[in-house]
């Protein structure tokens, strides 16, 4: 690929961006777009609207990027939980290991690439990018110790940042953890695989062998049930008397009778209102419900203190490991129900079955890959479709279909892979809706490292010179000859999913048409239901391209200026996201920080094994015998920070626990615990609460620069 052609693919990038932002910047300012761009703020305070036509509405303005970058960490936190610092903090670590990895690339690294070769060179713009990669470098070079030495200061460096912030997100989760609210799920834990007995029902074996076992410490449960077709109507019934407890159709409305919640119209006012169970009421119908519903073997069991909780989650209760199984419960609003009825028998059966079907659907993924790297090989294209050759002459037509076309076609494809592994964690039975969005973002970064990075350098270079793969000694040569060559095909990709997506992600364009579609359309006037920060879908995007570019900051540093730009952008998209969209409905308290850790550490030692291979296709012997070292000292280190930060993130301290229990004591609020816990897990009130209203952890008071008008008056000094 020519340096016009990634010219040509960063322009048209760049141009999308600012159309973007300056699309976004004039539709948050109108009223009827607040919903889809402040759906947390209008979720948690009243606004004061106004609809007065303002000339100033429709200019665009960087206010909300200055906002953005102000914002206190603090804040976030308050607004978005620690789950979303950590995020924030996966970007930052990028930004300042990059910013250290582009000085030395540039001022080091990439001279020594550019005059690698003894040979004339062309005008920067004629020239082919491989130039710019170590490619481009001499066999034997002596200037190989420059690669050499970038390759040390930035695994050091990246180590060094790491353990800082393992520390702190570590400090920060005891925090976190010691100034909570009381939560169900600190006395609460789920049992599964109850024996069934013929003597007695589930709740009386489970009762019995509790009260045996932590007679001291056991307070009460609670069954789960499968209702089937009971649930079904219950679900109906709520979204039905809902929709008729709106304002506009309640007043044509007021004498008609609804048989399925009530005689009189006044029942829609009742339903509209919080259900009688939130004020410790039990109502009959659900009472007649749980009376008809089947139990399945798996309750949640509460104890007196947080500490005792956690001893009953840890301890193999039988002798058998496969009955009486006990977990850490999820918060009341993070259980998935439906998954908890699943037999536990059958979860290891699911696991497989998930894990063969993710092979097939990568296997069918290779089609797409394999099709978009023809594209960037033009004289393989046009030799098997020579009606092309006439269209590909073209200068642009080359340059738009080797430096555009090919990322953006393998970004669509994409798009297909996060619905289909949340479904897979669905089918795995992930208990909670948390722990089912973990699942899916383990499953979506290990498919896009595979198909995006390791598939496209098999399929672009390798599959080429397949008569030299006839012995197995010549793979890691191809495989070093490879990863230089393709470069060029991943800094356009990270121009466009990168900035591109950055873009998607402001705009919200589904969200935006579905807003005006109900609006116009169906002239409905309520604004839409706020929704939670997708980290399955962004986690995995960030730490792709960040293991491309650890990959290539040594071997082709020009991809490293444009991972600088990506990561700046995103620290300011994803934080005005945080603060004005995504609501929090369940915290994890940066569980998915580990999963990070272990990536990055990963990208670090591929990428002192990949850059090993290629000094050895070089033919430098001393920097082959320097970077073996560099590698078992990484390795090293991740074992370290393993032991010394990860049961942190696994378990929580008997210290802290015992403090909490005795701290709760002292203050009078234990006795109120308990009684909140016998209706915290009340299965068919949560169902209704889901329906009726988005969840929301407890938080702390709002800081006073939440106390303002929501809106962008704010942005036009109003």
């Amino acid at each position: 690929m020519k340096f016009s052609a990634l010219l040509t693919s960063a322009g048209i990038n760049v141009a999308v961006c600012v159309v973007c932002v300056s699309l976004y910047s004039i539709l948050r300012k109108q009223p009827m777009n607040w919903s889809v761009y402040f759906g947390r703020r209008l979720s948690q305070e009243s606004p004061r609207r106004s609809h007065s036509v303002c000339f100033q509405r429709f200019i665009p303005s960087p206010s909300w990027i200055l906002k953005a970058w102000e914002t206190p960490e603090a804040e976030i936190l308050a607004v978005g939980g620690l789950d979303a610092v950590v995020f924030l903090r996966i970007i930052l670590f990028s930004l300042r290991i990059f910013s250290v990895a582009a000085f030395m690339g540039i001022f080091l690294v990439l001279p020594v690439n550019y005059h690698g070769q003894e040979m004339h060179q062309d005008r920067i713009q004629s020239e082919s990018l491989e130039v710019f990669t170590i490619g481009n470098v001499k066999l034997g070079s002596k200037w190989l110790w420059a690669h050499c030495l970038a390759l040390y200061i930035i695994s050091f460096t990246a180590c060094l940042l790491l353990y800082f912030e393992y520390n702190s997100i570590a400090n920060m989760r005891l925090a976190h953890i010691r100034t909570s609210l009381p939560n169900p799920r600190h006395f609460s834990v789920l049992v599964r695989a109850i024996p069934w007995s013929p003597e007695e029902s589930y709740s009386d074996s489970l009762k019995k062998v509790f009260k045996k076992y932590h007679g001291a410490n056991y307070l009460g449960h609670q069954m789960v049930y499968h209702r089937g077709t009971v649930q079904k109507l219950l679900t109906e019934t709520w979204k039905l008397c809902k929709m008729l407890s709106s304002d506009k159709v309640r007043d044509r409305l007021n004498i008609l009778q609804c048989t399925l919640c009530s005689s009189t119209s006044d029942s829609f006012r009742v339903l509209s209102d919080e259900p009688e169970s939130m004020n410790g009421k039990s109502p009959s119908r659900e009472r007649e419900i749980s009376s008809n519903a089947k139990e399945t073997p798996a309750a949640f069991v509460f104890f007196k203190t947080r500490y005792a909780a956690d001893i009953a989650a840890n301890v193999i209760l039988s002798t058998n490991p496969m009955s009486w199984v006990t977990n850490y419960a999820p918060e009341p609003h993070d259980v998935y129900w439906s998954n908890l009825s699943i037999p536990f028998g059958q979860l290891w059966l699911r696991k497989i079955i998930t894990l063969l079907a993710a092979i097939v659907f990568m296997f069918l993924f290779l089609i797409p890959v394999t099709f978009v790297q023809g594209l960037t090989q033009l004289d393989q294209l046009q030799y098997s479709l020579p009606f092309l050759r006439g269209i590909l002459k073209e200068k642009y037509m080359n340059q738009l279909v080797t430096g555009y076309l090919p990322s953006v076609i393998l970004l669509l494809f994409l798009y297909t892979v996060p619905p289909t592994m949340m479904f897979f964690a669905v089918i795995e039975g992930s208990i909670s809706r948390s722990g089912r969005k973990r699942s899916a973002c383990h499953k979506i970064l290990y498919f896009t490292i595979w198909n995006v990075f390791f598939v496209n350098i098999l399929s672009g270079s390798v599959l080429r010179q397949l008569d030299a793969l006839s012995t197995p000694k010549e793979i890691p040569t191809q495989l070093a000859r490879a990863v230089p060559a393709q470069a060029t095909f991943f800094m356009t990709y990270v121009l466009t999913s990168g900035w591109a997506s950055l873009s998607s992600e402001l705009m919200q364009p589904m969200v935006l048409i579905w807003n005006w579609f109900k609006r116009v359309i169906l002239r409905q006037k309520d604004d839409m239901v706020p929704y939670s920060f997708p980290y399955h879908t962004e986690v995995p995007r960030v730490l792709l391209l960040g293991f491309i570019g650890f990959i290539f900051s040594v071997l082709a540093p020009l991809i490293v200026l444009l991972l600088l730009v990506y990561f700046f952008l995103a620290y300011l998209v994803y934080r005005n996201q945080i603060l004005n969209v995504y609501i929090t409905k369940y915290e994890s308290g940066g569980l998915l920080w580990p999963t990070v850790h272990k990536t990055l550490v990963f990208s670090l030692v591929f990428m002192q094994i990949t850059a090993l291979c290629v000094f050895g296709l070089k033919n430098s012997k001393s920097a082959v015998s320097f970077t073996i070292p560099l590698v078992v000292c990484t390795m090293l280190f991740n074992e370290y920070c393993r032991q010394r930060f990860y049961p942190i993130f696994k378990n929580t301290s008997a210290q802290i626990l015992i403090e909490m229990d005795q701290e709760d004591e002292r203050s009078g609020r234990m006795e109120q615990i308990h009684q909140d816990l016998q209706k915290a897990y009340n299965q068919i009130t949560l169902k209704s609460q889901d329906l009726h209203k988005p969840t929301q952890l407890s938080r702390p008071s709002p800081t006073r620069s939440d106390e303002r008008r929501i809106g962008p008056e704010r942005d036009q000094g109003s």
